[in-house]
């Protein structure tokens, strides 16, 4: 099991713990050949608020290969808008922003699992950080933390720290998995804080993660493994036909 450690400090009283996970460039091909795990989750339009999602594996003859039963998923209550990820950006379309309710599409890497719990299910081999009463995550795009973890001197933390807080204790978020829009570099206003996460109701919609049933989410959590860089692709079904092949994704299957 690997854990986080804080790699900083801000003047006398802000420890800055910022994520560790290995920030990909984007690149031509989002999924090369060193991208091995892939959740791909596919909604029926821009404006849907469910979808579904798939994991894959890829074989060492570049076929994916299906894991697992397709899982519904809930997005934001607005639908999908273009995420700032490894590719999608240059798509035309839609922008995601700041409060906007919707879920960013497009193909991101994964950060840090934040849990509840002291460590992951058993099985489970990722990056992982217990969430206390000193780690926020800012969506104010004012704060110059924005869009990233950090942990504060619970004794004596900053003005902003309350409304920023991360949550303990909520079962919603036993475990937060760190889907990595907007993080290579940070754009302030274009959105934060974007998660798998436990669902509230069968078909409650979010404000912008990703959100399954707990058993779904617990699967996901112990499947996933760093070395096979897992790749999240989350995309309107129109757009999927129309870029699978360029972005090396598995072939459509016919819809329900």
């Amino acid at each position: 099991m690997k854990s986080l450690f804080p790699v900083g400090a801000f003047a006398a009283a802000l420890t800055v713990t910022v994520a560790t996970a290995t920030e990909t460039a984007t690149t031509a091909e989002p999924l090369g050949a060193e991208v091995r795990q892939l959740i791909l989750s596919i909604a029926p339009d821009w404006s849907s608020s469910q979808g579904t999602l798939q994991r894959y594996e890829r074989a060492t003859n570049g076929q994916w290969t299906k894991v697992g039963e397709a899982v519904p998923v809930n997005y934001g209550k607005h639908g999908l808008a273009w995420g700032r990820g490894v590719r999608g950006e240059a798509e035309p379309g839609l922008r995601k922003r700041e409060s906007d309710g919707r879920t960013p599409a497009g193909a991101f890497t994964l950060g840090v699992i934040y849990g509840n719990d002291p460590r992951l299910p058993d099985g489970a081999d990722f990056p992982y950080h217990q969430v206390t009463d000193a780690d926020a995550w800012p969506d104010d795009p004012k704060n110059p933390f924005y869009n990233r973890h950090v942990a504060v001197d619970a004794a004596n933390p900053p003005a902003w720290f309350k409304s920023q807080r991360m949550r303990t204790g909520d079962p919603a978020y036993r475990w937060r998995v760190e889907i990595r829009h907007n993080a290579d570099p940070v754009e302030p206003g274009t959105g934060s804080a974007t998660f798998f996460h436990v669902r509230r109701g069968e078909t409650r919609p979010t404000s912008g993660c990703t959100t399954m049933a707990e058993p779904a989410l617990r699967e996901l959590v112990i499947w996933l493994r760093a070395a096979a860089n897992p790749h999240y692709v989350v995309l309107p079904r129109t757009e999927y036909l129309r870029l699978w092949q360029a972005w090396g994704l598995p072939a459509p299957e016919p819809a329900n």
